[in-house]
């Protein structure tokens, strides 16, 4: 007797679809965010493409605008742009969503080409798990190097290095093995703990979702089935308790609440906070919400906080619990350069901190790193266009933050240009560092610098020994001569 062919859960009855159980269980799933990357041509979308394809992920409409004379374009399934499909490569972000019985799947496919890498820094930044892909027929590349360092530096803890097209060099086992032989010790000083290298074809399906009948010699599972059983953890929910105010609620003068995104840690009602900078501490009365007040909240949940005490608070402010974030002018960050423009460490720059944005300057880049060698070269006058290095920064006002390796959210920051408004580059905190002692011309340059707002234009004598008589009447005041 044919043994009966089991269904899921919310499928009752007479194939009747029981919409809140079928809720219920997608809630129940655990989530992992991932991203690809590599260097261009190494097949990322066609990866992509072929995952959705196979794991039932894409939908009819989607298919059939990626078929080409009959056949499917896995590569379409996530090049949505026109410039994209015209010239067969990666330019923008594509976030796909997409689940199985077992958990759900938020996939950043990213650029290749090097001119995108900021492109692939901003998918990966919330990533918990990398698929590096190389390309079988060509080896390793300085850009896949430069992206899993990237990678790393964003703080990714699981890599899956997809050795691809493996189809073009006949399935062979010492190709693999000698790519693998090459990445691994570089994947290792970058700090990618236990890598698993997959050797796979994503245009003939080969180890995506089904294991490949055409490398017996391969006994690991296929990218789905490790996806599926990765073991994940939701490290901003472990870390202490952050918020950056975003706005004031005062809908009437009978309420006042702190809405922001919850950056980290847990918080409830009667917890004890500190508000930044003012340092006060206080206690949370309620977590509101529009759906009514909770009992507990978590990071990445937005919700608006009200207090047991009256305190200044703004937007920009920081309401913290558990141990103190830093606070300092100056600190230490890793960078990844964006922009066309080198950096200039004469240039004037905005640092945006969670919802924090303040007046800053570069004060010294310490190194920067070779990608391909990871070697630490000397002190440099700027970086360039994908370049990475450390760098000293202070700003006009203290900012309030945490190591990136403790915490991604409050860890992070962009420099924006303050003349063209673009994102100049990403950095990830390494340390506070004292402020230096400013002597009274210093102080009153960068005080005067945090002044200017943003675009405004400044009018004096385009002679600099004209300009110079102009500042000192209009601060002889300041001085005793």
């Amino acid at each position: 007797m044919a043994s009966a062919v089991s269904r899921p859960d919310f499928v009752v009855g007479d194939g009747f679809f029981d919409i809140k159980a079928f809720l219920d269980q997608e809630a129940s799933k655990d989530l992992l965010r991932l991203t690809t990357a590599g260097s261009v041509d190494d097949g990322k979308s066609t990866l992509i493409g072929r995952m959705l394809h196979d794991a039932r992920g894409a939908y009819e409409d989607q298919l059939r605008s990626a078929r080409r004379g009959g056949e499917i374009d896995f590569s379409l399934l996530t090049d949505g742009l026109r410039a994209e499909r015209e010239q067969g490569i990666t330019i923008d972000v594509a976030y796909r969503y997409f689940s199985t019985p077992k958990r759900k799947f938020i996939l950043a496919d990213t650029p290749g080409h090097e001119q995108y890498t900021r492109n692939m820094a901003t998918g990966a930044s919330t990533a918990e798990l990398a698929i590096i892909l190389c390309d079988a027929s060509r080896g390793l590349t300085v850009q896949s190097r430069r992206h899993a360092y990237i990678a790393a530096l964003l703080g990714i803890p699981h890599f899956v290095i997809a050795v691809n097209k493996m189809d073009l060099v006949g399935y062979s086992e010492d190709v693999f093995r000698q790519i693998r032989f090459e990445f691994e010790p570089f994947l290792h000083r970058v700090g990618a703990k236990d890598p698993y290298f997959l050797p796979l074809s994503a245009l003939k399906g080969d180890n995506v979702v089904d294991p490949s009948r055409h490398m017996g010699w391969f006994r690991g599972p296929s990218l789905l089935e490790h996806l599926e059983t990765v073991e994940t953890q939701n490290r901003a929910i472990e870390a202490p308790f952050r918020m950056a105010v975003q706005r004031v609620v005062r809908p009437h003068q009978d309420f006042r609440g702190y809405a922001g995104q919850i950056a980290s840690g847990v918080i409830r009602p009667g917890d004890e906070v500190i508000a930044l900078p003012s340092g006060r501490r206080t206690h949370v009365r309620n977590i509101v919400t529009f759906d009514g007040d909770l009992k507990i909240a978590h990071a990445p949940l937005s919700v608006t906080l009200t207090l047991e005490d009256e305190i200044d608070i703004s937007r920009g402010d920081m309401i913290a619990g558990g141990d103190d974030p830093l606070a300092t002018r100056t600190f230490e960050a890793t960078m990844v350069w964006f922009d066309g423009k080198p950096l200039d460490p004469a240039r004037d720059y905005l640092v945006k901190q969670t919802s924090h944005v303040v007046p800053a300057r570069v004060e010294a880049v310490k190194h920067k790193v070779n990608v391909s060698t990871l070697e630490i070269g000397p002190a440099a006058d700027g970086l360039w266009l994908n370049e990475i290095g450390v760098v000293r920064i202070a700003g006009a006002r203290p900012l309030f933050f945490d190591r990136y390796a403790a915490n991604r959210g409050t860890g992070s920051f962009i420099l924006i240009d303050r003349e063209t408004n673009a994102t100049a580059g990403a950095g990830m905190i390494l340390c506070a560092v004292a402020d230096i002692v400013e002597n009274a011309a210093d102080r009153v340059a960068r005080l005067v610098r945090g002044l200017i707002p943003l675009g405004a234009r400044v009018d004096l004598p385009e002679d600099d020994a004209a300009a110079a008589e102009v500042l000192h009447g209009r601060l002889k005041g300041l001085w005793n001569d």
